[in-house]
Formats: C-alpha cells, structure tokens, sequence
C-alpha cells in the first residue's frame, strides 16, 4: 500500500490539481490538517473512507496512523496544505515511513506564494528588475534558522523575500531589511491567499508594519518584498521579442 503526501493547495477547495483530487478520492484513509486543509475537499474522499484530523497530533501518533493503515492494506491520503515541498513537515515523516518500510509517493500542489502573487495580480520575476524569489521564514519559538540563512545576510541579495509564518514579527521583519531594501521598496502582505476572507495589503517598507497591525493578521499569511512588486518600466523579454529568431529552442527570459 501507499502513502500519499499531497498538497491541498493554499486555501481554495479548487485550487487541489486533478491529480490530488483523484488520489484523495481512491484513498480510504486521509489524514489532513484540519486547521489549514478546506473540509470542503474531504468530500473527495469515499464515503467510507477513515477521516483524521492530525491538527493535534504529535509526530509519533501520526507515524502510528499511517503505518496502521498500511498494516491493514489501505491507501492513505496525507493531506496538507499548499505544496508539500515548502514549510511542510514531510520531510521528517518521509524519514519515518523509510524506517517502517512503508512506500510513500508525493503529489504536488498549489503553494500559498503563488497564490499570493495570484491575488496582486504581479508576476515575481520581471526582466532586468529581478529574476530571484527568495522563500524563507523568520526564526523565533519555532525551529532555529540555519547559520547564513537569516534576513540581514538574505537581503542583501537584493532578491524578491517571500516571508512564510512571519505576520506576527513584522516590526522584526521590516527592520531587518531596511538597510538593503531602503524604506520605498515595494511590500506586500497576502493573509488567507485564494479564501473567501482573503486579505491584501500593499505598502512599502515605511508603512507595511501599520497596516499589518491594524488589520490584526497574525498568521496564515505570507510577506513579499522586494523591486518586482512595483515594477513598470522594464524591459519587454526576450522570449516574445520580435528579434528572437523562432527557429531556435525556447531560451527563456
């Protein structure tokens, strides 16, 4: 039998790939964070399937559910959200499953930037302005930050930041970056991407921490900063120009 990790998408029920919406309906045992995962997509499921909230479960009591499952010859839907190749946790269940012996599969899904850059209608990498997007998060309670990889050291590349699991430390966020970014760099911040309750925030380095505040976003959110954000006198790409020889494979940007 086999466990599948897949990715529910940022928040829409609709936004699930075809692939992830089958997987999840052959399945009769789902695992899925109930705090973040649409109960909408559970009714993909059979409707004898086995339906598990993991939102309170430690590491070693989901382990124990999905190798419960397999023991019993059933496929078993991990369902979390976004794409679980970003700030999931399946890193460390993969580990176990390897132990066990149990065969997992991954299905990709929608990650929560991408819907955030969906709902400021920008594309994040734009020709001669910024071609890098940064995914990061802030250390704080949670797992420390890796030498190297904190905000002062990031920012300085000048990249696009998309900030995960970080509303709640904007004043940190902000003055960090302000020295690299300077104080009209463009800022965003996208709380609830694709939800009926989405929230869109726009601002700049100056004045996106207020904003943040007043509005109350603490969580389920992400934090963009950087040039691209506000661009509009940039170059047109290579990829359409009139000059490209069409004859040539595709090269991109």
């Amino acid at each position: 039998m086999t466990v599948y990790f897949i990715g529910a998408g940022p928040g829409a029920a609709d936004l699930i790939t075809v692939r992830g919406a089958r997987t999840l309906a052959a399945c009769h045992v789902c695992l899925y964070a109930g705090s973040l995962v649409p109960r909408e997509l559970l009714a993909e499921c059979p409707p004898d399937a086995r339906l598990i909230d993991s939102a309170r479960m430690d590491l070693d009591a989901i382990t124990a559910e999905l190798v419960r499952a397999h023991e019993e010859g059933h496929d078993v839907a991990r369902l979390h959200s976004g794409d679980p190749s970003v700030f999931s946790a399946v890193a460390e269940q993969m580990r176990r499953l390897d132990a066990a012996g149990v065969r997992y599969e991954v299905v990709p899904g929608v990650p929560a930037f991408a819907a955030a850059a969906a709902a400021l209608k920008r594309e994040l990498t734009v020709p001669t302005v910024g071609q890098t997007v940064i995914l990061t998060r802030v250390a704080q309670q949670a797992t420390p930050m890796p030498a190297g990889e904190d905000l002062a050291t990031l920012g300085r590349s000048g990249a696009l930041l998309v900030l995960h699991l970080a509303a709640r430390y904007v004043d940190r966020v902000v003055g960090e970056l302000l020295p690299h970014y300077g104080p009209d760099c463009p800022a965003a911040v996208v709380a609830m991407a694709s939800r009926p309750d989405e929230l869109v925030l726009r601002g700049t380095l100056s004045d996106i921490a207020p904003r943040v505040k007043e509005s109350g976003v603490v969580r389920t959110a992400v934090i963009m900063v950087g040039r691209t954000l506000g661009a509009e006198q940039f170059r047109d790409s290579h990829l359409y120009s009139a000059d490209r020889n069409r004859d040539e494979e595709p090269c991109g940007r």
